[in-house]
């Protein structure tokens, strides 16, 4: 006869559900008569997510176990920007601004813009969608860029003179205010400049582009040298029963409200660990 023993409570899974807003860091905006940058890809399970996509998948995680974490870099000028990963999410950095001579923007979580004169928008990154496509690079002689695709908006063309403005972020309030994040870089004008993308976009410069913003993933600005793209975050919210731990070689911190503990880690790769 089968003898069955007491179950203790902790043989079973000790999971609990975990909100995320994860943003990749923007692309570098293109130099000389260029292109701005793509905001970085911006993946959550609240409010809105990149690209008009439905909402993300909450995740499910487990106590005692370790998950890697890491925020995206900005892409340098003429460089995208780099993935921010947590658990099993990735959110795709956002591609870089098209260079002169016709150079397409690149491909990202939001993509690029084009480079002068008829540098073709960049595409943005298909499964998941995370933002838009970057504006393209009108012709005519006027030497001016199209704008980085944003979360929430496509990149403007460049028209005329003017650089293509960048396409806006979009706005989430997983930590308790409505921020807007990954904008898209403005392009290079000849007679005006594109302005960026709200969410960090940065603006485009017959000199140095604008940067975009740090920690909130826009893409830079296009220039005579490309503005940097901005860096990304990784926000998570949890019950306040649990307790986070945030390993070494990632920089972060913690607010607790309303049964909620909300983590926001701006910099680094290493691992998270709950408790």
């Amino acid at each position: 006869m089968l003898k069955l023993g007491v179950v203790s409570a902790q043989n079973f899974p000790r999971t609990f559900l975990v909100d995320y807003t994860i943003v990749a860091g923007g692309g570098g905006g293109g130099s000389f008569h260029a292109g701005g940058g793509g905001g970085g890809g911006l993946r959550s399970t609240v409010n809105n997510t990149g690209g008009g996509g439905t909402l993300e998948t909450i995740l499910s995680l487990n106590s005692a176990t370790n998950y890697t974490c890491t925020i995206g870099a900005g892409g340098a000028a003429d460089a995208s920007g780099v993935n921010s990963v947590f658990a099993t999410i990735t959110s795709t950095g956002g591609g870089f601004g098209g260079a002169f001579f016709n150079n397409a923007g690149g491909t990202g979580g939001s993509a690029g813009g084009g480079g002068a004169q008829t540098g073709a928008g960049g595409t943005r990154t298909a499964s998941p969608v995370q933002g838009n496509n970057g504006g393209a690079a009108n012709s005519g002689g006027t030497y001016s860029g199209g704008g980085g695709g944003g979360a929430g908006a496509t990149g403007s063309a460049s028209s005329g003179g003017t650089g293509g403005a960048g396409g806006d972020g979009i706005a989430t309030s997983i930590t308790g205010s409505s921020i807007t994040r990954a904008g898209g870089g403005g392009g290079t004008g000849t007679s005006a400049q594109g302005a960026g993308g709200s969410g960090g976009g940065g603006q485009g410069n017959s000199g140095t582009g604008q940067s975009g913003t740090v920690n909130l993933g826009g893409g830079g600005g296009g220039g005579g040298t490309g503005g940097a793209g901005g860096s990304g975050v990784v926000i998570l919210k949890f019950p306040d029963t649990k307790t986070i731990t945030i390993g070494a070689g990632l920089t972060g911190s913690t607010a607790t409200a309303g049964g909620f503990t909300v983590a926001t880690i701006t910099a680094g790769t290493g691992n998270v660990s709950f408790a």
